[in-house]
């Protein structure tokens, strides 16, 4: 179970930062409403434009907080957590601008491996 939790630690991580570091300026077919990058993205959801940095270092921490807790287990919790309810956060943007479900995915899994993590 220990290896399993890990793996999915870095699944985790590997798919925050590719999408907050390698596709953050680019168009993908699972960005709300309309957008054509992640600032795009937070303007259809209504929010501040300050909020696009401030939930991107959130999830870039907690993402590295997964990875370093494989070695200090202590930081896995709060990290996992962390995710959780940005991506809550997340699924809850995709249904304020009725996105199809398909747009939500990537968001609910992330929740869902998130609380395997946490609860682990």
């Amino acid at each position: 179970m220990e290896t399993a939790v890990i793996i999915i630690q870095i699944i985790i991580a590997l798919g925050i930062f590719n999408v907050w570091i390698l596709r953050f300026g680019k168009s993908t077919g699972w960005r709300g409403g309309t957008a054509a990058n992640m600032t795009d993205e937070f303007q259809v959801y209504g929010l501040p434009g300050w909020s696009v940095q401030f939930v991107g270092f959130l999830k870039l921490m907690f993402a590295a907080g997964l990875i370093a807790g494989i070695w200090f287990p202590a930081l896995t919790r709060p990290a996992a957590v962390g995710i959780a309810v940005l991506m809550l956060g997340a699924v809850a943007m995709h249904l304020k601008v009725r996105d199809p479900l398909k747009k939500s995915l990537p968001a609910l899994t992330m929740l869902v491996l998130s609380l395997i993590v946490a609860a682990a």
